[in-house]
């Protein structure tokens, strides 16, 4: 997985390459689709989304897109939802309640050669849609009490409604693909002012 678990489930929501949005969740064989390519992370294999299970991980998604509206503020926050999101206290409130929604126990893993790291495990059966939103919740929190939300950042380029986190001191954009579609639209701004202008 090259992203964080939380900017993954973030960028379900992301630009569809013809000026519009595209949702990866907007039915529940996309939500199937997304988990299974995760499964040994999520930790729900197999598995088989119905639509509450969408509607549930969609909640999961819009509180996960108010805090990181939240964390990147002063700056602007993805243009996807920055009319329409959560009240911060509310997303926090489902965050916490999703994340609360299967117990869990932690033990500590330090094998030969490697450094240690503590895991989590079901304190008990769960269902899986409990279990899925969760690990989600779960994840958004790690990534919001860790050191990369400083360095949060919504895609400044043209109808991008990407997060990322900033690599380095200068990246606006999430993807080079982005960094050039915002260059191109600045020059088009730039060399289409004057012309008309012009009487």
């Amino acid at each position: 997985m090259d992203l964080h678990p939380a900017l993954e489930l973030a960028s379900t929501v992301h630009h569809d390459g013809h000026g519009g949005v595209a949702d990866d969740l907007a039915d529940a064989e996309g939500l199937t689709a997304w988990v299974r390519e995760r499964a040994e992370w999520l930790g729900v294999s197999p598995f088989d989304a119905d639509e509450r299970a969408r509607v549930e991980v969609v909640a999961v998604r819009q509180a996960v897109r108010a805090v990181f509206a939240r964390a990147v503020s002063p700056g602007p926050a993805s243009s996807a939802d920055a009319n329409r999101l959560l009240p911060a206290d509310e997303a926090v409130a489902r965050l916490n309640a999703a994340a609360a929604r299967q117990p869990v126990t932690v033990s500590l893993e330090w094998p030969d050669e490697a450094e240690p790291s503590a895991r989590l495990h079901p304190a008990g059966p769960a269902d899986p849609v409990a279990a899925l939103t969760a690990t989600l919740a779960r994840a958004a929190i790690d990534f919001l009490t860790g050191p990369q939300r400083e360095r949060l950042r919504a895609c400044a380029a043209p109808r991008c409604v990407r997060y990322f986190v900033k690599a380095h001191g200068r990246q606006e954009w999430c993807k080079p693909s982005c960094g050039n579609r915002a260059r191109v639209a600045r020059h088009y701004r730039r060399h289409r002012a004057p012309s008309e202008n012009s009487p």
